[in-house]
């Protein structure tokens, strides 16, 4: 009799949960959506808000914001072979 009565205990506890979770699953995916479209918007909202208090640029200027790393070349790699092509 215990086993018959913890089957059934463990089926109920199943079908509960999937019949919440049919219930409570567009409900969280909705607020997890508005969660990340706030954080986006939060973010986009700095980035536009550095943008807007950096000085005006006048029209045809042109600035650098990041300058890349320069690779240094070794000179001292080979010597230059000068060839010809025979026909």
């Amino acid at each position: 009799m215990g086993l018959l009565r913890t089957i059934f205990i463990i089926v109920l506890v199943w079908y509960l949960f999937r019949v919440l979770g049919r219930i409570f699953a567009p409900i969280l995916m909705r607020f997890a959506a508005k969660k990340a479209e706030q954080r986006f918007g939060d973010q986009f909202g700095q980035f536009r808000n550095q943008q807007q208090r950096a000085e005006p640029k006048k029209e045809g200027e042109v600035t650098i914001d990041k300058i890349p790393n320069q690779k240094a070349s070794n000179k001292d790699v080979g010597d230059y072979v000068d060839f010809e092509e025979i026909d």
